[in-house]
């Protein structure tokens, strides 16, 4: 298996103000579901749940179970999956929530499309892994990854390890379509994490 390593270049003394909502700029309070600007709110994995896949990536200890089985059947088919990106601490979301927002000259309902909000990130949880695949890895986080083998391996072969592509096209919390970021959903606690997000999914957005 080949992995991948994300550099997070941020300079930021910048952070959200304290109370329910942490967006700079977003007056509005979370709606009555929880969301905010579409996202959900996810509690931080706890220390001692993660494991280390490679230096500066890591992810909870039940994803790291399935995904290593996930890759292993990939790679007898000639698909060599590449991680890019796993756990990440609410501190550094709100770093490059509010660091790129400020570099791209972002409004925040703007950035939410393509980034969480700190507090509401897949990612604080453990159990989100973004993708890649090592034959075509100009199409790191770009939705040109779909074209991919990895991807198109992963759309039929992910669900038997209990990865669910979180953020498909025309998805009910209207974030951006993100074919390289998958959520494990293999245990009761995951379930639990993700049932809001999944509500929404059933029902549709309405």
């Amino acid at each position: 298996m080949i992995f991948g390593t994300v550099a997070l270049l941020l300079s930021l003394s910048l952070s959200p103000p304290r109370g329910s909502n942490p967006l700079i700029g977003v007056k509005s309070p979370p709606s009555p579901d929880g969301s905010l600007l579409g996202h959900y709110p996810y509690s931080e994995a706890s220390r001692g749940d993660l494991v280390s896949i490679y230096p500066g990536l890591e992810i909870h200890k039940d994803t790291y179970k399935a995904l290593k089985l996930m890759s292993a059947a990939a790679a007898a088919d000639g698909i060599n999956l590449v991680f890019l990106s796993g756990y990440r601490s609410i501190d550094l979301q709100r770093q490059i929530f509010y660091g790129r927002k400020s570099t791209r000259n972002q409004i925040a309902i703007e950035r939410a499309k393509v980034s969480a909000p700190p507090g509401y990130s897949e990612h604080s949880t453990g159990y989100a892994i973004d993708l890649g695949d090592s034959t075509m890895r100009e199409t790191d986080f770009e939705e040109d990854f779909e074209l991919t083998p990895a991807f198109q391996w992963l759309r039929k072969n992910a669900a038997r390890y209990h990865f669910v592509l979180s953020f498909p096209k025309g998805n009910p919390q209207k974030v951006s379509y993100e074919p390289w970021h998958w959520r494990y959903e293999g245990t009761v606690e995951a379930l639990k994490q993700f049932e809001p997000a999944n509500e929404k999914r059933r029902i549709g957005g309405s």
